[in-house]
């Protein structure tokens, strides 16, 4: 029997309702599932939705005022509504995974949302810390810390939360089909720091984590630079690259070389999570050109995954 797949459609002002019809009306998505939407009913119906398409469970935003898209209060407030809804709904056990569209953090913030985002949602909801993980074919990359400014970067990075980073990501990995994971993590200062000449935080935090992990038996290299980290994995040297703030992670797995969209997802919580790796393009909203091929590789990703736990 084909997995039920609940679908959350983003920000109504966004691309997600559009990606989301379009991704369902993929064969290979079709195939793969049994695919439930909730989001506003006129921006889904707007990008083409039907009854004959999928049920839709809708969560109306109030009706647009403004000719441009862009972040609003109400757009906020229907899309987290939506993933509230959808939260429930999964945990209840209906549904074998979630894919969400892209939210707005600023229409969020507009909406007086208690977190900024998915992932800070799911952990404040379930008291539990996560891990946010990017793959693209056969890249794999996870986050220590997520949407964090870089001024702030030094004081969050402790040994224990790189160790259990590290421990969440060995078991994601293992959920991919990696019997013995070998995962690389990144340093964070040029040159992995040089012996100290250039940052201590590889001497005081990032290497105490690697043997205290190593002597738990993970497979776990580095800290290393992290350009040398990301051509060693790229070389299919390493399974998963630890990296330890969001751009150490997403420019490189964005620009190497490959076809196919990179899907984000979420490992430590108690349901599937998977969504498309990019945002709400409001500049491109309601004008059909948004490519969904995020969307339907989110989505197979979840089958991917329902499948093998």
């Amino acid at each position: 029997m084909k997995p039920k797949i609940l679908i959350t459609a983003g920000d109504p002002l966004g691309i997600g309702p559009e990606v989301t019809v379009k991704a369902l009306r993929n064969p290979a998505v079709r195939r793969a599932c049994r695919p439930f939407v909730i989001g506003d009913a006129a921006a889904l119906a707007a990008a083409g939705w039907t009854p004959a398409l999928c049920p839709l469970l809708p969560v109306d935003a109030p009706p647009r005022r403004s000719a441009a898209p862009r972040p609003t209060a109400g757009g906020g407030a229907a899309s987290l509504k939506a993933v509230l809804l959808a939260y429930r709904l999964v945990r209840s056990g209906l549904f074998r995974a979630l894919v969400t569209a892209p939210v707005s953090k600023e229409a969020w913030a507009l909406a007086g949302a208690p977190q900024m985002a998915h992932t800070d949602l799911f952990r404040a909801l379930e008291h539990k810390e996560p891990l946010m993980l990017f793959s693209r074919g056969g890249i794999n990359a996870a986050l220590v810390t997520e949407h964090l400014p870089l001024k702030d970067l030094h004081r969050a990075l402790t040994k224990s939360l790189v160790m259990k980073k590290a421990a969440l990501f060995n078991a994601a990995l293992k959920a991919l089909g990696f019997a013995g994971p070998r995962i690389t993590l990144c340093a964070l200062n040029p040159h992995a720091g040089d012996g100290g000449l250039i940052g201590r935080e590889e001497i005081e935090v990032l290497l105490p984590a690697v043997r205290s992990l190593r002597a738990r038996g993970l497979r776990v290299a580095g800290p290393a630079p992290s350009d040398a980290a990301w051509a060693a994995h790229l070389a299919g040297e390493s399974d998963g690259l630890l990296a330890l703030y969001h751009d150490q992670a997403l420019v490189p797995l964005k620009t190497a070389p490959g076809s196919g969209p990179a899907v984000h997802w979420t490992w430590g919580l108690p349901f599937i999570r998977t969504s498309p790796a990019h945002g709400t393009a409001f500049d491109i909203a309601g004008r059909g050109k948004a490519d969904a091929s995020g969307m339907k590789a989110a989505i197979l990703f979840a089958v991917k995954l329902a499948g093998r736990k």
